[in-house]
């Protein structure tokens, strides 16, 4: 659950870099990067994350009275949505590599929409699936849940007694 809220933190992080972009402010290199491969790479390892093992773990947790199944059914729709406009915006900020081009308005107006809706959308998973999921979800899914990410990233499965 703390990857997941780390890359809520990364997401955010990368929606003021957006809106410094639309203002005209200079991004540096380095954030720009960041920007790219998370919105390349990251962002559609982070969506798989919750629509292959969250969402379906928290259906399974949760009472049929908490209509839990309403708000992910809106956050699917949301992901949906991200994973077509991603490549849109980062086609935008890679465009603007030298950081002299200034966006026209149809850019300007990509990018503002794609960051108010990434905002929204983690104000919702924030507030109620991330509470949920830590009071609903058992070890045992929490750690079913650690290995599928590691997969998704081609990273070697540490078990948890192993240490640094």
């Amino acid at each position: 659950m703390d990857y997941i809220a780390e890359d809520h933190m990364r997401e955010r992080e990368v929606c003021a870099l957006i809106d410094k972009m639309v203002a005209t402010v200079q991004v540096e290199d380095g954030k720009r990067e960041m920007m790219l491969t998370f919105l390349t790479e990251q962002l559609p390892q982070h969506l798989a994350d919750e629509e292959i093992d969250l969402f379906p773990l928290m259906l399974k947790r949760c009472e049929p009275e908490a209509e839990i199944d309403k708000v992910i059914r809106k956050l699917e729709s949301d992901h949906g949505h991200a994973l077509a406009d991603a490549p849109v915006i980062a086609a935008l900020i890679a465009a603007d590599e030298n950081s002299a081009l200034i966006f026209s308005d149809t850019a300007c107006a990509q990018m503002t929409e794609f960051a108010s809706h990434a905002r929204r959308h983690l104000i919702l998973e924030n507030a109620i699936i991330m509470p949920i999921a830590r009071a609903r979800l058992t070890k045992r899914d929490l750690e079913i849940m650690r290995l599928h990410m590691l997969d998704r990233r081609g990273l070697e499965r540490l078990e948890e007694t192993e240490t640094c």
